[in-house]
């Protein structure tokens, strides 16, 4: 295998993390960018002694003058609590960012990953999602900053491809869990097993059926690697994520049961624009990339717990 010298855009955040852990164990060189805005220096600790590995503080939004063969565009706040902090600087950072990367590749001709996401679809009307649905997202709502955003960004990615003949690849991310996520990140995962381990009461947002998808993120970060293998003329955008669709309710009694938990539901209004479906058709993604994922949310919710252990007092 050819060692390329890859950078990582949000590469101290939890995907990011596990991304450049991944690249590093394959033998390239990884320069790992972040401005530390959500990702935590905590998550790649282990990797500061790699040789072949780069930490660089830097701002997406901001451009980038390196020499790089790979990119793979992760930078950006993923849970509402964080992009809905300030949401200018998330769009900033969807909109901007990928403009400065996109500017990076063509300079270099580097290939590039779009690290897109499942709101690019808003409140679906069509179930399961596929990616010729061109979703139903509020333009102005308090979520916008972020859904529109990365549209924004997947438009930007297609027009230097059409006009600049850029290497890219687009990946909307559906639901993703696993160690290193951030135990305040106000994601539904993290919330439940933290406030489970804490015995405090399990706060569902709306009655609890509304569905979401789980991807344990070992397979999801096989699934980008293999997504930027693919031959240049597969550009996606391409679903990532597993179909198995739980209601809320249903993961909250799962972690109850796994912890062992004394704590207690409790039911709080709905967010703004909270979609009330989420299952990817990943057709595509087993056609194109021979991805399919295999692990069960009960064993990546062990593993999960397992994590969270050994960091919630």
């Amino acid at each position: 295998m050819i060692e390329k010298k890859i950078l990582v855009t949000g590469g101290g955040g939890f995907l990011g993390s596990h991304l450049c852990e991944r690249l590093l164990n394959e033998g390239h060189e990884v320069i790992c960018m972040d401005n530390f805005f959500t990702g935590t220096k905590q998550n790649i600790l282990e990797l500061m002694h790699n040789p072949r590995f780069e930490l660089l503080r830097h701002d997406v939004t901001l451009p980038l003058y390196i020499e790089i063969d790979e990119i793979y565009n992760l930078a950006c706040p993923a849970s509402p609590i964080h992009y809905q902090h300030d949401p200018v600087q998330t769009t900033k950072t969807c909109v901007h960012g990928a403009i400065n990367m996109l500017g990076l590749a063509k300079r270099t001709g580097a290939k590039i990953l779009q690290a897109s996401t499942s709101e690019v679809y808003g409140d679906p009307e069509v179930h399961p999602q596929v990616e010729s649905y061109w979703g139903r997202v509020n333009p102005i709502g308090i979520r916008s900053c972020y859904d529109e955003g990365k549209r924004c960004a997947e438009t930007l990615f297609l027009d230097y491809y059409r006009q600049h003949n850029l290497r890219i690849k687009i990946a909307r991310i559906f639901n993703t869990y696993g160690p290193k996520m951030h135990a305040n990140d106000g994601r539904v995962v993290s919330n439940f097993v933290v406030q489970a381990l804490k015995g405090e009461p399990i706060t569902i947002y709306g009655d609890g059926e509304q569905t979401r998808s789980f991807c344990y993120v070992d397979e999801m970060i096989d699934a980008f690697v293999r997504l930027m293998n693919t031959e240049d003329d597969f550009i996606g955008p391409v679903n990532l994520g597993n179909p198995g669709e739980f209601t809320i309710r249903e993961l909250a009694e799962k972690t109850l049961q796994m912890t062992g938990s004394p704590s207690e539901l409790i039911y709080m209004p709905l967010p703004a624009d909270d979609p009330t479906q989420r299952q990817p058709d990943i057709s595509l993604a087993k056609e194109k990339m021979g991805w399919e994922p295999m692990i069960k949310l009960d064993q990546g919710l062990a593993k999960t717990i397992d994590y969270f252990k050994s960091v919630v007092n």
